[in-house]
């Protein structure tokens, strides 16, 4: 009986990937995101065009605007029915906006300082009490000015929601081109909404399950190169990267610990039984976690480093475990809902459980609070997976793979289910989604 439930997980399995994984012709095709749903009354701002003293090249109104509406919180003002354009907040005549019904609005502007680097300066009105929110200055070399934007974009979202914004991070992604014999596979980083997208690793054969470091400079992947998996690290600047493990069998599911000195890996080894290891990357020794004859695969680890979460069949179902790394201590299940819990993420502060639950006829991103128990399903499926905190904690990416698609686009979620969009490239598939870390400024 068993053995027939581990092989309809395994087939179920690689039912989702490959359903995922379906490529068309793309190069380094571009992510559109389209908002798929968003709060009730989502919050009404106006981000007025900021005064450029420099030919910019970049709209930072443009890019806060979009990342704003992006979100699903906000409902931004068309420029068409702006009343006026001031660059700072002396230029605002109060009465005239508020006739707009915008509660908030952001000035600002862009002007060349010492160096040759930008500066960035904008203010947060309250429209409706004529009072500065938060007023700050960003400078950098004119080729950071996107990011300059999108630190304006994560100050705006954090005053008014009290959540750390994460509009200037990175995701990490595999795109799949061409088909057949031109098919290669890429990995891909970019900033969180799609753009600034550089080709990290380009490879006739599969890439797979890439992961950051704690700080943002690796990217740890599987890669099929040699026809057999295995397990990458790579500096995501120079390129420089290092083969950490292959194993005879699986060599899958890199995961860095919080302090970016070990991953954990499933290793199936002679057995053919996918168990859980940590490995040091500075010694290369291999410690086993897992000891069970059943499959045992995707650890993460939890935020203080002492235990891992994973997903195991012991109980006959594929479920969730953690396992602390003191030693002789045991598994702890902590799913029970449905007969299909995997792919489990663990949200920066180690309050939520994301995973893959089968749920709605298909295959669904789910949240549970792991201190209350509390499940939540927070998508509809049919086909989604790989799922990934933001930095901030606040929303999930993951693959989506619409009904009748033929390759997967980039989804998220925020964790109360609230809001949505889609990262749809042009022409193509990607997959396999992971969000960075906050960058260090």
């Amino acid at each position: 009986m068993k053995r027939i439930l581990r092989a309809e997980w395994i087939r179920a399995a690689a039912l989702v990937a490959l359903l995922v994984g379906v490529g068309l012709p793309s190069a380094h095709a571009q992510l559109t995101i389209r908002i798929t749903s968003g709060v009730t009354h989502p919050v009404p701002i106006a981000v007025v065009p900021f005064a450029e003293g420099a030919n910019a090249g970049v709209d930072v109104a443009g890019v806060v605007q979009h990342d704003l509406n992006g979100s699903g919180r906000f409902s931004g003002l068309a420029r068409a029915q702006m009343p006026a354009t001031p660059d700072h907040a002396a230029q605002v005549a109060f009465p005239l906006w508020k006739s707009t019904g915008v509660d908030y609005m952001v000035v600002g502007r862009v002007k060349p300082i010492a160096g040759g680097e930008l500066a960035v300066d904008f203010n947060l009105l309250n429209v409706l009490t004529g009072q500065s929110v938060v007023r700050k200055r960003f400078t950098g070399p004119p080729a950071a000015l996107r990011n300059a934007a999108h630190r304006v974009s994560d100050a705006v979202f954090q005053a008014i929601t009290g959540i750390r914004g994460a509009f200037d991070t990175r995701i990490a992604y595999v795109a799949v081109v061409g088909a057949g014999k031109a098919e290669r596979f890429q990995l891909v980083v970019a900033d969180a909404d799609g753009y600034n997208q550089h080709l990290i690793l380009e490879s006739r054969f599969p890439i797979m399950s890439p992961e950051w470091s704690p700080n943002g400079k690796w990217l740890a992947y599987v890669s099929f190169e040699d026809h057999l998996s295995a397990v990458y690290v790579q500096r995501v600047r120079t390129g420089q990267r290092y083969r950490v493990s292959a194993q005879a069998g699986e060599n899958g599911a890199p995961s860095f610990s919080p302090n970016g000195q070990e991953l954990a890996l499933t290793l199936s080894g002679a057995s053919g039984y996918p168990q859980i290891y940590v490995l040091n990357l500075h010694t290369r020794k291999l410690t086993r976690v897992t000891y069970t004859p059943a499959i045992n695969t995707g650890a993460v680890w939890s935020p203080d480093g002492g235990s891992l979460y994973f997903t195991s069949d012991r109980a006959g179902s594929p479920q969730i475990y953690r396992k602390s790394l003191a030693p002789g201590s045991l598994p702890q299940r902590i799913t029970f809902t449905d007969g299909y819990n995997a792919s489990p993420r663990i949200s920066p502060h180690g309050t939520r459980l994301a995973m893959v639950t089968r749920a709605n006829g298909g295959y669904c991103i789910a949240v549970q609070n792991l201190k209350s128990g509390t499940f939540r399903v927070l998508t509809k499926g049919p086909l989604d997976s790989t799922p990934s905190f933001a930095p901030n904690g606040a929303t999930i990416i993951y693959t989506q793979r619409p009904p009748g698609a033929n390759g997967g686009i980039l989804a998220t979620v925020s964790v109360d289910g609230l809001t949505g969009m889609t990262l749809r490239p042009s022409h193509g598939a990607v997959q396999d989604p992971t969000w960075g870390p906050f960058l260090q400024q």
